[in-house]
């Protein structure tokens, strides 16, 4: 059985920084990609980024302005997440996604495994 395990939410004041990690138990498979998902209050959940187990990276959302980065560490087996300059609206859950196959994209069902989620909470 995989689970993918999340950590590292809370409480962020507006102006810091958030760092998200997952990781992905049970998994033994050479091809994968594993990706950040965010969801707000009312709103749809939206991909954010992304890493192959080949190291590509894929921004979404944000990308433009700089405030994401992923990165994998292959010693702890883990994913991190990393978002800079947090505002009142990166508030929500963020979920980590694990896809089989070595590819990127912002497209809920290229991933056949999700966390349960970490809940953000971003104070003005």
């Amino acid at each position: 059985q995989v689970l993918l395990v999340e950590s590292g939410g809370g409480l962020v004041q507006s102006g810091g920084s958030l760092t998200l990690s997952c990781a992905a138990v049970g998994f033994a498979q050479e091809n994968f990609a594993i990706a950040w998902f965010h969801q707000s209050p009312g709103k749809e959940r939206a991909g954010l980024s992304c890493i192959t187990s080949g190291g590509a990276r894929a921004l979404w959302g944000d990308a433009p302005e700089g405030r994401f980065a992923i990165a994998r560490d292959s010693a702890k087996a883990t994913v991190e997440f990393k978002v800079d300059r947090v505002r009142p609206s990166d508030s929500g859950t963020y979920y980590c996604a694990l896809a089989t196959r070595r590819r990127c994209a912002p497209d809920e069902a290229q991933f056949q495994y999700w966390g349960q989620g970490v809940q953000v909470t971003v104070s003005s």
